[in-house]
């Protein structure tokens, strides 16, 4: 986010010493509604990739093992409220870049329904809907709370999106709810050994607190829903970012990752889009039959536990090999393709002390209903509570 008179570098060199002159809409809104900006946060370079590090910053480590990535592309923002150093953060989220450094370091991370909070009225607004901010919090009353302040119509921007007043309702709680178990999408997301059998703990938890879940299998195929992906991903990549690549100078100084992304786009054609934008289609239709029986549908938050903080990426989970830098977070495309809201709810941690956490999707529309199941959840687990040894210190929430 643009922050007037803040440096904003988004990660790259080509922009170190940027400091924007006006504010971007989220920042805008939080200092509308009497926000103290105490501080950026660590991305990514351009934000692409589930690892905070760039040239200009160096790398976020995880306040629960400082060995460990705390995520990305908001793990600066995760690991700053794991730290107890924010109340509340705000990121955005593409390819799981809330819920992902959420699940990482042990704190709540919801990517609203797609629209909620809308775009700044700049480049394309038409097709780039695969992105969106969010709030980030220790609590989910705090995530309500920032989500009402981040949301509401930007009449210069196409599809607005209503969110209903969410907080009277918070506290209904789950029983009876139908919850749908996805769990690694019938074998096709390989997951670290602990991952799913700690989400299964985390749902017979749920279960006592009243809601029925359900193993279901996979409601569309994930080869489809990856072509889908990565196809409209690296269109918007190339449409966006294509100078970076085309100037020689700005090349040099451009992370392979991103120069990777947009001469995939700038490889595609007209009818390779459209294929793309056509299963994307089938999906949402899919999705929508699905919850006419779920409440919520649920999956890992993450494929792998928080990884060494000197890699660029997971290369390998569980003996199969990774081949692009952001497969290994495969298991957010789901949500991420359709633009449904999708909370990352804190579940533990594994043998070695790592946190982990699962996403709670529901579907389009119903961020209160999200919201609601993560407010019964933290009541009865209030997993962030358990501060971090680099926080043992500070006063917690």
């Amino acid at each position: 986010m643009a922050t007037k008179g803040l440096r904003t570098t988004w990660g790259s060199p080509l922009w170190a010493d940027h400091v924007p002159k006006a504010d971007d809409l989220v920042a805008a809104r939080l200092r509308s509604a009497g926000a103290v900006i105490a501080a950026k946060t660590n991305v990514p370079e351009w934000g692409q990739g589930s690892h905070s590090f760039n040239p200009i910053f160096g790398v976020t480590r995880n306040p629960y093992d400082v060995t460990r990535s705390a995520g990305g592309s908001s793990g600066g923002a995760a690991a700053a409220l794991a730290a107890r150093l924010a109340w509340v953060a705000d990121g955005s989220d593409m390819m799981g870049s809330l819920r992902n450094p959420a699940a990482f370091c042990n704190v709540y991370g919801f990517r609203p329904t797609w629209g909620v909070v809308p775009q700044d009225a700049e480049g394309d607004t038409y097709l780039s809907t695969l992105s969106t901010e969010g709030p980030m919090a220790r609590t989910v009353e705090d995530i309500a709370r920032l989500l009402i302040v981040l949301a509401g119509e930007n009449p210069e921007v196409p599809f607005p999106r209503a969110l209903p007043d969410m907080l009277p309702g918070l506290d209904r709680g789950v029983k009876g709810l139908r919850i749908g178990w996805l769990a690694d999408w019938g074998g096709a997301y390989p997951m670290e050994p602990g991952v799913l059998s700690l989400c299964e703990d985390a749902l017979r938890q749920l279960e006592e607190l009243g809601a029925v879940v359900e193993p279901i299998p996979p409601p569309f195929p994930a080869e489809k829903l990856w072509s889908s992906w990565v196809t409209l991903r690296a269109m918007l990549n190339a449409g966006g970012k294509r100078a970076l690549a085309d100037d020689p100078a700005s090349r040099a100084m451009t992370k392979p990752e991103t120069l990777w992304e947009i001469e995939q786009g700038l490889g595609l054609t007209a009818q390779a889009v459209h294929e793309a934008s056509v299963i994307r289609s089938r999906w949402h239709a899919h999705a929508a039959q699905a919850f006419q029986r779920f409440n919520a549908m649920v999956l890992p938050s993450a494929q792998v536990w928080p990884f060494p903080a000197e890699w660029r990426w997971p290369e390998e989970i569980a003996g199969h090999r990774m081949d692009t830098y952001h497969r290994w977070m495969e298991v957010v495309i789901p949500a991420s393709l359709i633009g449904l809201p999708a909370l990352s709810v804190p579940i533990g941690f594994g043998p070695a002390g790592l946190p982990m956490g699962m996403q709670i999707i529901g579907r389009s529309g119903d961020d209160a209903g999200v919201l609601a199941i993560g407010q019964a959840w933290h009541r009865a687990t209030e997993w962030p509570q358990r501060r971090p040894p680099l926080a043992a210190n500070a006063v917690s929430r």
